[in-house]
């Protein structure tokens, strides 16, 4: 009771930075994660038939080397959250921009497949990592009132590192000729693609010696007068800091160190609120969406799509990512968290029957016929853009603040873990699937969108406009 008491006199429900350009940098900063995460995930897209063809692998073993990374992942967010606790948010962001970097190296200069696998989970690790520090820092050095919006920051970056990525490799590609084995600096083009990735990761690195530790975490071990600095920085001068920092503090008091412990009970071994994370995670992936960025120059290639303007329908889907992105980003904290998940669920219901309707047609001298190839490339977008405006946005906002702060930590890697586990499932059977039949695939999707709706209505809480602390 007493902390919900003190919420209001602290005034951090209506706190408004006094310089909001300050904390939309710090938010950006931490968001670069993200940038790095949709990169990493998405420039694969690029080498996945040079790797097919260089070491002369079949489908299901070009899956696992695609899919390896995301096993990195699931440990990295597993762990995140017990490292964040014990060496603070900006030290786990510093791990993993090193993680990134060697992985980049690594990969762009491979000696055999198993290599080239080891630096996947590598950078597998460092995504996993970002997936779970960008989004909790966020909510933690966020208003309450701009919460929903710097939390997209983490969505936004990573559409943004998608599409860059689509966008290197479209220009690489043409470089080499149309070539993704063609030469460029002494590589073959798609080494040259994996290598870029040097460059953000050590942009990220440099990032975050500029922006400050979150004041939940210096409150956690001590540093009360830092963490007064820096909620003066990111909430503004009105709020009345002792009884912040009491509230805060408060909370704190009343929970243990969040640990994977914390988050049993219930009856069904996790606790209900957990089982809720776990459950958007899965279907944020079972959806399909990853196939559209790992795979999709492979999939255009498949019905017939030549191969540069195949990378270049990957880039096209890459902007409409960042138009939805956007939409979620302007609404999130107007509309709502659930309203947004439900019409982003019919939309992709929609657009995913589309595809697998057009998909169920037998190719004509290679290609889908004309108004099914059409049909599929629209409903692709359509699929992507809906995606975007909610699931994209809304579930990586959720998962930083629809948590007890007692548990919040341990149950955001659990909810990632799965996340990257999910994932790793689509992405793993999805060449094999697509060998066996195309169509009844994306009915398989399609019907994890239709699911995703009666969940959402049921199980889901709105989070929106609610500080930390009163999530329990």
């Amino acid at each position: 009771m007493t902390s919900t008491a003190q919420a209001p006199h602290s005034g951090a429900r209506t706190a408004h930075p006094d310089h909001l350009g300050h904390v939309i940098f710090i938010a950006a900063a931490a968001a670069m994660g993200g940038f790095l995460f949709g990169y990493d995930s998405s420039v694969i897209n690029g080498a996945v038939e040079a790797v097919r063809d260089r070491y002369d692998i079949g489908s299901a073993a070009l899956a696992q080397v695609i899919a390896i990374a995301l096993i990195g992942c699931a440990i990295g967010a597993a762990t995140a959250g017990r490292i964040a606790d014990r060496i603070g948010r900006i030290r786990c962001m510093q791990i993993a921009a090193v993680l990134f970097t060697i992985s980049a190296v690594g990969s762009a200069l491979p000696f055999a497949l198993w290599d080239l696998a080891l630096w996947r989970v590598v950078g597998g690790f460092a995504i996993g990592m970002a997936s779970v520090i960008g989004p909790a820092y966020i909510a933690e050095v966020a208003p309450p009132a701009y919460r929903g919006r710097l939390g997209s920051f983490q969505q936004a970056a990573i559409v943004v590192g998608i599409a860059i990525s689509q966008l290197v490799n479209w220009g690489l590609l043409n470089a080499a000729g149309g070539d993704q084995r063609g030469k460029l600096m002494g590589l073959e083009a798609w080494q040259v693609m994996l290598g870029v990735m040097v460059i953000p990761a050590a942009l990220y690195g440099l990032l975050s010696f500029a922006i400050p530790e979150s004041p939940r975490f210096l409150i956690s071990v001590g540093k009360h007068d830092r963490a007064r600095a820096i909620l003066t920085e990111v909430e503004g001068e009105n709020l009345d800091l002792d009884a912040r920092v009491a509230e805060i503090e408060h909370a704190m008091n009343r929970e243990e160190k969040s640990s994977f412990r914390d988050l049993l009970g219930g009856g069904f071994f996790f606790k209900p609120i957990v089982w809720v994370g776990i459950g958007l995670s899965v279907f944020q992936q079972f959806v399909g969406i990853n196939v559209a960025f790992y795979y999709s120059s492979t999939l255009w290639q498949s019905v017939g799509v030549d191969p540069t303007d195949s990378f270049f329908y990957s880039f096209t889907t890459s902007i409409i990512n960042i138009v939805g992105t956007v939409i979620a980003m302007i609404f999130v904290d107007r509309v709502g968290r659930k309203p947004l998940a439900v019409i982003g669920s019919i939309g992709m219901v929609v657009g995913l029957a589309l595809e697998a309707w057009a998909f169920s047609y037998d190719l004509v001298d290679g290609k889908l016929p004309a108004a099914q190839g059409w049909t599929a490339l629209v409903a692709a977008h359509v699929f992507v853009l809906f995606f975007a405006l909610s699931w994209g946005v809304v579930v990586w906002v959720m998962l930083g603040e629809m948590f007890p702060n007692k548990i919040r930590a341990a149950a955001l890697g659990v909810a990632a873990a799965a996340q990257w586990i999910a994932n790793w499932a689509i992405t793993a059977s999805f060449p094999s699937l697509a060998d066996w039949n195309l169509s009844v695939t994306y009915v398989i999707y399609t019907a994890c969108a239709a699911l995703s709706i009666p969940f959402v209505l049921k199980f889901v809480k709105e989070t929106k406009g609610k500080s930390l602390e009163e999530m329990g």
